[in-house]
């Protein structure tokens, strides 16, 4: 079961802009009805620094889902190799900004991420162990 959302460092205002489109409108009761809080990286007692790879397990072993920007594979231990090297059918997916700064320049696209998240939110366990997803 799912237990919340964390929007990476990189990603934390342009989460928060998509949580209140889900928020507002038609998306607002359906969203309330997933229960899923928004957690920090404080919350889960990790520090803004954390390693891709503590990250993502620390995710994993707490059912919370992360939604990043585009995290480099340049490392052993960044996310791209994690999850490689671990995901298994189980394991929840990485949610990715696709294009993140264009979520602040048009509504439109904005809406578009939005439904989508919510989406894949209501089928959360038919994208397990799919890796990553691109949003939108």
């Amino acid at each position: 079961m799912v237990t919340g959302i964390l929007a990476d460092i990189n990603a934390q205002g342009h989460v928060h802009d998509v949580v209140q489109l889900l928020q507002t409108g038609w998306r607002a009761e359906i969203w309330a009805s997933l229960n899923l809080p928004v957690r920090t990286f404080a919350d889960l007692g990790l520090d803004r620094d954390v390693s891709d790879a503590i990250l993502w397990h620390t995710c994993q072993r707490l059912q919370v889902i992360l939604i990043t920007r585009n995290r480099n594979a340049q490392a052993p231990d960044s996310l791209e190799p994690t999850i490689r090297s671990h995901n298994t059918p189980q394991c929840l997916p990485v949610f990715t900004l696709a294009d993140a700064d264009r979520i602040r320049k048009s509504k439109a696209y904005a809406d578009l991420v939005a439904d989508r998240l919510l989406e894949y939110l209501l089928e959360v366990d038919n994208v397990r162990g799919t890796g990553r997803l691109f949003l939108p």
